[in-house]
């Protein structure tokens, strides 16, 4: 499971030795008995004795290294961090550390608490409900083989079904050991795995759920068992790196897994190679995603808080405490460039160190091999790796991208259209005049992505209206999703009840201003752009009313004497760029709520 914390760190002169994990640390499914699973980057004691990974590295030091200054090393070498601190660990370290130990019930740092957590633990803990309310006959029902994997919290066994529909199928099976669940966070952290699992099946790149058990020391969840091995351990047998060609049938199966997710409201908060597994050994075989036990259900307009995921693959506004399903594509983005290039994009010795890179450091795109890949398989990582949230392509978006546009890939449809529809409908006239201009000047490759997305609404007479969205929002919802997720949607889709849109102003509505601005060609759409605007839309307007257009207020008519152009009175492009980009401040929708 992955994490943010180091293996042991000190706090005011204390070691606290822990694996601070959030979840327990092993897969969702395993490996065969032959092929252990890997677990967290940092969870350095439950690596497979022997073997050199990740999380197994603490036999070099975290001082020495063998490459010269700034080069990063591969996957499979990075140091671990086994030494205390002279001081308490520097920001961002310090509150993810004392997060880490609410969730496993630990006494609180000395340092003092995070504002937006109470700790649990002590003497609550008497009092805990471990009850799940699960099928009390696993012993009936399977018979339990070789251990293939352990955690901080449990182990994953191969098993074997003795009746049922599973009789003599094998399986694994999550074995989560209800002593070591000392916080009502890390109870629910089981209930809502398994709750989020059983939402999510049916994907063919997700790891297949049967059923949950439990007794009176341990939970059980029983899912499929995938033998080939994780995607960690196909990259080093390659030395390290992947061909182009053979890293994007890797990005396509994760993007299109990543993008059903998002669909459902999901948002795995944990991607990384040791986190998907091939169901065979056979070269091609297909990779599933597992252990969604940092998974969280995110609801429209709203953002969370939570400080999850595994240091080097966790993305900038994780650490800043704002964020939603784009920080998925941030740990893609991660993957891409290991997969491309066999080093990571921030490396540091320390946690805090690997946190300030990803804050502050772009990622290096000119030493070897990068001169020798491709334009556009660098371009899809930058655009995956962008710091700003809002600039970063969807999952749906990167698998229309030109490095791995192909006939034969399905395009799923986004959740990003409904946002940005129902942005445009409850826009004023004249910023939706602005968009129609916008849409005007678009490049084929972004009209190959919206033309594929209006497909999928299944127009009516080439128009669609609340109708399309809701039944293809239906269409592609799990059972679980049409209860919960779909109504949420359809409520903030509301203002489409009474309009009809054809593909001309559909492309308008679902343009994504933040991502186009970080096109190539940028300047020159705008500026096309704005002609357009100049011909249909612009109108005479005063600095009070665009301000209160943009909702700024009366401090800011100073910053707008270049907006509008003196001799008519009209925005001029420079006020038309501005308008359309709106304005950046943080959303007051964040989900404020006990940080895990």
């Amino acid at each position: 499971m992955g994490h943010c914390c180091s293996k042991n760190i000190a706090v005011n002169n204390e070691t606290v030795a822990t694996d601070h994990g959030f979840k327990p640390p092993h897969h969702s499914a395993a490996s065969s008995p032959a092929q252990p699973a890997s677990n967290s980057v940092s969870a350095a004691s439950d690596a497979t004795p022997g073997r050199y990974t990740p999380a197994n590295s603490f036999s070099t030091s975290p001082f020495t290294s063998p490459l010269p200054p700034g080069v990063a090393p591969s996957p499979a070498k990075t140091p671990g961090r086994k030494f205390r601190w002279p001081l308490p660990p520097p920001s961002p370290a310090k509150p993810i550390m004392a997060a880490l130990l609410r969730r496993q019930g630990k006494a609180k740092p000395k340092e003092g608490p995070i504002p937006e957590e109470q700790g649990e633990g002590g003497e609550g803990e008497r009092s805990l409900d471990k009850s799940f309310g699960y099928g009390k006959n696993f012993g009936a029902k399977f018979e339990l083989g070789k251990e293939v994997g352990r955690g901080h919290f449990g182990h994953t066994c191969w098993a074997k079904g003795k009746k049922g529909e599973l009789k003599g199928q094998s399986v694994a099976v999550k074995i989560i050991s209800k002593a070591k669940m000392t916080s009502a966070i890390a109870i629910e952290d089981v209930r809502r795995e398994v709750k989020m699992l059983k939402a999510l099946s049916g994907h063919k790149n997700l790891v297949k759920f049967y059923d949950a058990f439990e007794d009176v020391t341990n939970v059980y969840i029983v899912m499929e068992l995938c033998e080939g091995g994780e995607l960690l351990d196909r990259i080093l047998d390659r030395g390290g790196r992947y061909t182009e060609d053979d890293a994007k049938a890797i990005l396509v199966q994760i993007l299109d897994v990543v993008a059903f997710c998002h669909l459902q409201g999901v948002v795995h908060r944990d991607l990384k190679p040791e986190n998907f597994l091939f169901v065979s050994k056979d070269e091609d075989a297909v990779m599933k995603a597992i252990d969604f036990g940092l998974s969280d259900f995110v609801r429209p307009e709203l953002r969370l808080n939570d400080i999850v995921g595994s240091a080097y693959y966790v993305a900038p506004e994780v650490l800043h405490r704002s964020y939603s399903v784009e920080a998925d594509l941030w740990s893609i983005g991660v993957i891409s460039y290991i997969l491309l290039c066999g080093s990571r994009p921030f490396w540091a010795r320390t946690e805090s160190g690997i946190f300030r890179s990803v804050l502050r450091v772009n990622p290096n795109f000119d030493d070897s091999p990068w001169p020798s890949i491709s334009p556009e398989a660098k371009d899809f990582v930058k655009r995956l790796l962008n710091k700003d949230h809002r600039k970063r392509m969807t999952a749906a978006q990167a698998l229309t991208h030109p490095w791995l546009r192909n006939e034969k890939n399905t395009i799923p449809l986004d959740i990003l259209i409904f946002k940005l529809v129902k942005s445009y409908v409850r826009a004023s006239p004249l910023r939706r005049a602005a968009l129609k201009a916008l849409s005007k000047a678009l490049t084929e490759d972004e009209l190959i992505y919206l033309r594929e997305q209006f497909k999928l609404l299944e127009p009516k007479d080439g128009c669609i209206s609340f109708e399309n969205f809701r039944v293809a929002l239906t269409k592609n919802a799990t059972d679980a999703m049409k209860e919960s997720r779909v109504p949420d949607i359809l409520n903030l889709m509301e203002p489409l009840s009474y309009k009809k849109m054809d593909f001309e102003e559909f492309c308008a509505a679902a343009i994504s201003v933040y991502q186009l601005e970080v096109h190539q060609e940028w300047d020159r759409i705008a500026t096309t752009a704005f002609e357009y605007f100049e011909e249909t839309g612009n109108r005479v307007i005063s600095v009070e009313e665009l301000a209160q257009e943009m909702n700024l207020g009366p401090s800011a008519y100073s910053l707008m004497g270049d907006w509008i152009r003196k001799s008519d009175g009209k925005l001029s492009l420079v006020g038309y760029t501005k308008f359309l980009h709106g304005v950046t401040m943080r959303s007051s929708n964040t989900r404020h709520r006990q940080l895990v």
